[in-house]
């Protein structure tokens, strides 16, 4: 069956020559589904399947949890904003369907222009399809929030790709990480669509004059209308037509950076925090899942445990140290707690780990890591107009992160230069001593 389709699919493969766009594009795909026909020459004594485009997909399995998580929270927490179906298990057709219904156009944005860039500068140059926006392309949606404007998206995949990536030569060459480089481009640009309160619930608009369902994809709720209707299921019409006004749904941090720990405990549980049944990014709030996929990667060996674990130390040292002045309330929340809210452990897990725009040596990853940690919850409780921090610190770290690998390697260097001295000076007989002029009478 496999040796069929590859024939198949050989046979249709066009002209380079004739049609170098065409051939780029069957390349990528046909080099995602086979790996590559050849092998290594004599010489290299390294062989290995894992080319990197398997090794891209790795990173992609280990996000699928989180999709299906933040699809289903996306109308979860849209409907309990309605007040209807709070119960977490409660309209599950209804809650997977609308959140499909949000997260597949930004899905299909994201890719269809990340990719469409790729595709053309490898045309232009003539050579495969770079696979680095296989990762990249996964993981923007789940770093956004559930409502972002597509043509906000669009622009802020744009820019990371062809400014973050392919000006400084394509993939491997980048020095920022390309998906936090496209949320940083919202923040910056569009700031009232991912820092403010109403963002993080979908279809809840603050002071809104009637039911969402009516205002935009009227025809597709229809139609799902229909079908749970015909099985006896609850439908979207009641909950679409309800009327919400001023609802806000902050999320725990922008609760804790004005009111502090106890004004959170009052919206929110410990435990909706780590399971991630709260407003937030689409792939970033439940903590249990992200391990599992962090485990992953560590176990298959795409992402250095040294910087995970660093990254943790970095920040609950810097939390202590918070928790210790106390100046403001949000320092006064408990370190620990500190892990239960925002994206931390996503960034931890999956976007300090890059390691493309990560430090390479071994002590190095340490000190990235570290530094993250601490800088990260710097900007988040210092910064009162961004209560998180991992983002801008991980891309403060990234530029830093060849200075870093410099002065270790020049550590190593100085070291062995000076172990080497002192082996051949003690290796070096001594000199005999010159003979004295005989003394005179």
């Amino acid at each position: 069956m496999k040796n069929a389709l590859l024939k198949v699919l050989k046979n249709i493969e066009p002209d380079k020559e004739k049609s170098p766009l065409l051939h780029t594009v069957y390349d990528g795909f046909f080099t995602f589904a086979f790996t590559p026909n050849f092998t290594t020459k004599d010489g290299v004594h390294i062989r290995d399947g894992m080319d990197l485009k398997r090794q891209m997909v790795h990173v992609v399995l280990a996000l699928q949890v989180l999709y299906l998580f933040g699809t289903y929270n996306i109308g979860h927490q849209h409907f309990v904003a309605l007040g209807e179906y709070t119960g977490f298990l409660q309209g599950v057709h209804l809650k997977l369907i609308y959140g499909l219904i949000k997260i597949i156009p930004i899905f299909v944005v994201t890719h269809v222009v990340g990719l469409g860039i790729e595709f053309y500068y490898a045309y232009k140059k003539g050579h495969g399809i770079e696979e680095g926006f296989l990762v990249s392309g996964a993981l923007i949606p789940l770093i956004m929030p559930p409502d972002i404007p597509l043509w906000i998206l669009a622009v802020s995949v744009a820019f990371a790709v062809w400014i973050g990536k392919e000006a400084f030569g394509g993939t491997g060459m980048n020095i920022l990480n390309i998906a936090l480089l496209a949320r940083v481009f919202v923040f910056f640009a569009y700031p009232t669509y991912i820092s403010g309160d109403e963002v993080w619930i979908a279809g809840i608009e603050k002071a809104a004059e009637g039911g969402y369902f009516g205002q935009a994809y009227g025809a597709v709720y229809g139609f799902f209308d229909n079908i749970f209707a015909s099985l006896g299921l609850a439908t979207f019409g009641a909950g679409g037509s309800a009327v919400v006004d001023g609802y806000t749904g902050a999320t725990p941090l922008a609760i804790a950076s004005k009111e502090g720990w106890d004004a959170v405990t009052q919206t929110y549980t410990t435990g909706q925090m780590l399971w991630g049944t709260i407003p937030g990014s689409i792939g970033e709030s439940s903590k249990p899942l992200i391990i599992v996929g962090a485990l992953f990667l560590i176990i298959t060996k795409i992402a250095d445990w040294k910087i995970m674990v660093s990254m943790v130390f970095g920040a609950a040292v810097m939390a202590l140290l918070l928790n210790a002045w106390g100046a403001t309330e949000f320092m006064e929340v408990p370190w620990y707690y500190q892990f239960y809210m925002g994206s931390f452990l996503f960034a931890m897990a999956f976007m300090a780990t890059d390691p493309v725009t990560a430090s390479s040596t071994a002590t190095g990853k340490w000190i990235y890591g570290f530094l993250i940690g601490f800088v990260g919850m710097i900007v988040r409780v210092l910064n009162p107009a961004y209560p998180e921090g991992w983002m801008l610190a991980i891309l403060f770290m990234n530029v830093f992160a060849p200075l870093i690998d410099h002065y270790v390697l020049q550590a190593n260097i100085n070291r062995r230069a000076k172990r080497i001295k002192a082996t051949m000076k003690s290796e070096t007989p001594d000199a005999p001593a010159p003979a004295t002029a005989p003394a005179q009478a």
